[in-house]
């Protein structure tokens, strides 16, 4: 069982686990306003529910010691499905988010990540969400893991427990370079960035 952080909270990851080089970073949430029986985000695209299914999409973003996204291919999201680097890559959207668990995956091989990049940020979007007037106060039980793919390990869990009506874009976590090893941190900042490109202007 792996270590349930809070908002704030770090941990150190390849530190008191020597030799982990790959890790998969594990992010999920649920839709309040449609019945779960059809999965998570409640069978998105049958009936019983007013308004456009809910598309939420993970991202991580590569980032120099500045805090910059120096390259296209340092975005990784359902668009660019891996760095131009190949050290991070994604699993796929999820447009139903049917199962139970995880709703989308990003393997991540700590070892091939370039010198030059200090820390990588996920974050969680709401597709379209201004034209289809959609907020994070229509998902619950938002949380993002890390797991070690090897043996199937979880080290930490971050569930994300505050109330983010309102806000159309979450930045979850980060994982960062300290004193050559890495680390993760529990961040859980609600924005009001209506898309991906807006979200990213903040490292440009």
């Amino acid at each position: 069982m792996g270590i349930n952080l809070q908002k704030g909270q770090k941990i150190d990851l390849t530190k008191g686990n020597p030799g982990l080089s790959k890790i998969m970073v594990g992010l999920g949430w649920d839709e309040v306003s449609k019945p779960k029986s059809g999965g998570l985000l409640g069978g998105l695209f049958g009936g019983g529910g007013v308004g456009a299914a809910i598309d939420c999409d993970a991202s991580a973003i590569l980032l120099d010691a500045q805090n910059k996204l120096t390259a296209k291919d340092r975005l990784v999201y359902f668009g660019n499905l891996q760095s131009g680097d190949k050290s991070v890559k994604h699993s796929g959207d999820n447009l139903t988010g049917a199962g139970d668990g995880d709703d989308e995956q990003i393997n991540v091989d700590l070892g091939s990540v370039p010198s030059g990049v200090q820390k990588i940020i996920f974050v969680v979007n709401i597709y379209d969400s201004v034209k289809r007037k959609q907020d994070f106060g229509l998902i619950a039980n938002a949380f993002i893991r890390v797991v070690n793919p090897v043996n199937g390990q979880e080290f930490c869990r971050f569930n994300l427990t505050e109330s983010y009506a309102g806000k159309t874009s979450l930045v979850v976590a980060e994982v960062y370079r300290h004193n050559n090893e890495w680390k993760f941190a529990a961040i859980g900042e609600g924005t009001n960035d209506a898309s991906l490109s807006e979200l990213i202007r903040r490292y440009q």
